[in-house]
């Protein structure tokens, strides 16, 4: 099924696809993929390539499903297509696609800046090199979310080539100014580059965003040009993270012995208002103490966004929740979600006033 070379460099074998057997699944293609590779597929416009990256997390699939089922129906791309699937190896820890990461490594998708430490560093440092040698003219980067909620696409920078490409996935947009080691960041400067986030793991929904956007991103002649319609979007949130060392669980009351208790079913507010007073969990008295919040300036205290009432956590002012996780290992090791506060409504002007 698969036809993987010798290591392209120290770090990616070189996988030559072609078409794929009819019965092939994103769990067969794992399983026999020897590690971390690099593809190419020929496109119509052999003179333009456009660049493609997924499974960066190893529990997000909707990406390799996509590309897989492309493989499989034998179409043709517009431009040639330089293309990495990152954390095989996690993904096909049992249950297949389940481990964000293996266990005892690093998050890949936060080693795409120096120093480019152990081996994630060394795939990402590699990545970047054929990605500059190969100046493509834009990159996707396909994800899931580990809680339900719509497509979204994100971008470092407002121009009309990454409103373009969002189009082509999602309706909503954020713009960050976070700086994690993302591979998004740091192709930016290289290319029109934009993370997708298909939607929930394990939802059908999600894996037909992957795939239709797909079809548009690698067969339009153009794909930086002419938004297909307007985006909903969301500037500079902010991370609520988990203080270091810190737990949490997410269940209908607390739980002994942990400080930050969150609602199984918070992740129906993504894209959604919570407003002040509004419940997200329990919290023991000195719990906030175990939350923060890091912004692309500075880490601080959660005061502004959530307090405590009478052992429950809750929101002290109106914002907008992204992003939100219902999974432990995700919430602990990376962040419980993002926010993007909503300025308060000026009151209506008097008739005296008018």
């Amino acid at each position: 099924m698969t036809d993987a070379s010798a290591p392209a460099d120290a770090h990616w074998f070189d996988w030559h696809p072609g078409r794929l057997d009819p019965s092939t699944t994103a769990e067969s293609l794992i399983r026999e993929l020897p590690g971390p590779v690099r593809f190419r597929l020929a496109g119509r416009d052999r003179s333009r390539r456009r660049a493609l990256t997924t499974l960066l997390h190893g529990n997000e699939p909707s990406g390799v499903r996509a590309l897989v089922r492309y493989l499989v129906e034998g179409r043709t791309p517009a431009t040639d297509v330089l293309g990495f699937l990152g954390a095989v190896e996690a993904a096909r820890v049992e249950p297949f696609f389940s481990h964000r990461f293996v266990e005892g490594g690093r998050d890949l998708n936060r080693c795409f800046r120096a120093p480019f430490r152990g081996p994630e560093g060394a795939l990402a440092q590699a990545c970047l090199e054929t990605l500059s040698a190969e100046t493509p003219e834009a990159l996707v980067d396909l994800h899931n979310t580990s809680g339900r909620g719509p497509a979204y696409a994100v971008v470092t920078e407002t121009r009309s080539a990454h409103d373009a490409l969002a189009t082509l996935f999602a309706d909503h947009l954020i713009v960050t100014d976070l700086q994690l080691g993302t591979l998004f960041e740091a192709t930016t400067p290289l290319c029109p580059s934009v993370v997708v986030e298909c939607g929930g793991v394990g939802d059908p929904a999600a894996d037909a965003v992957a795939y239709e956007g797909l079809c548009r991103f690698l067969e339009s002649d153009s794909v930086t040009t002419d938004a297909r319609h307007r985006l909903d979007v969301f500037t500079h949130p902010v991370r609520v993270e988990l203080a270091p060392g810190q737990r949490v669980a997410f269940a209908r009351r607390p739980v002994p012995g942990v400080d930050v208790v969150l609602d199984p079913d918070l992740d129906r507010h993504n894209f959604g208002t919570i407003i002040p007073g509004e419940t997200l969990g329990w919290i023991t008295e000195d719990g906030l103490g175990s939350l923060q919040v890091r912004s692309a300036s500075a880490v601080g205290p959660v005061g502004h966004l959530l307090t405590e009432r009478a052992g429950r956590l809750v929101a002290a002012a109106t914002f907008r929740p992204l992003m939100i996780t219902t999974r432990a290992d995700i919430a602990e090791s990376d962040c419980l979600f993002y926010a993007v506060a909503v300025a308060p409504r000026r009151p209506e002007a008097t008739a005296s006033a008018r």
